[in-house]
């Protein structure tokens, strides 16, 4: 059986032949939304049920994450120096940098505990649906660079009233060092399997994401904190 084997200097000129991707720095989750101290509902519970529209907005992160997994995906197809890029690697870097699979996920979670789920590109145009229930959806990645093997998924749903007040947040967070994709003479599987890592990491986040929405549906809220920057009110 033949083994490939990548160099530390092979994959390093690799991995910075080109300008790869770093992760954008993150955001108040609610910083292009609202201004000034945020209201709480007088709501015990965020409503779902079969019979409840939830209406929801991506959060500047979540657009910004996008772009930057779009952009990842795009360079592991041609800037990752692709001749010295054996297919099995390549193949990795783009599976695991699917851009829309973490609102795709939250959707889904989200579309089987509300009656309807509508995305708005805006606030504006939210509002004057007038749902019965807002969520602003925040999601982070940073994946694997030349310069880092740390790799970290964040994803949070903000749900607040009809009124637009704050009821609660549903969180799920997982973070890891990998090991070095660049380590000297490391079977091609090897790194395959640490690149197919980032992707277990994000799939790890949307299950806690999953459990926490789980947990704050089906108990009265507990007013979540948000950081001093995200508690604002509506303009």
């Amino acid at each position: 059986m033949n083994i490939v084997l990548v160099t530390s200097i092979s994959l390093t000129a690799l991995l910075t032949g080109c300008s790869v991707p770093t992760a954008p720095e993150e955001q108040a989750a609610l910083s292009n939304y609202f201004t000034a101290p945020l209201v709480h509902s007088s709501a015990t519970h965020v409503t779902s049920g079969p019979n409840v529209s939830l209406g929801i907005v991506y959060s500047q992160n979540t657009q910004n994450s996008r772009a930057y997994l779009k952009d990842y995906q795009a360079n592991a197809g041609t800037g990752f120096g692709q001749s010295l890029l054996v297919q099995p690697i390549h193949d990795a870097y783009v599976s695991t940098s699917q851009p829309d699979m973490a609102v795709n996920w939250i959707k889904a979670s989200l579309q089987r505990q509300f009656g309807s789920v509508t995305v708005y590109p805006d606030m504006q145009s939210l509002k004057a649906a007038k749902p019965d229930v807002v969520a602003v959806i925040d999601t982070h990645s940073q994946l694997i660079t030349s310069r880092s093997s740390d790799v970290q998924a964040d994803v949070m749903a903000n749900f607040y009233d009809a009124g637009l007040n704050y009821i609660g947040t549903a969180p799920g967070h997982e973070a890891k060092s990998l090991s070095p994709v660049w380590a000297d003479f490391k079977p091609t599987r090897e790194i395959v399997a640490d690149i197919n890592e980032q992707q277990n990491i994000q799939v790890r986040a949307l299950q806690k994401f999953d459990q926490s929405l789980s947990n704050l549906l089906s108990k009265p809220s507990d007013k979540l904190s948000l950081s001093s920057e995200d508690l604002r009110t509506v303009k």
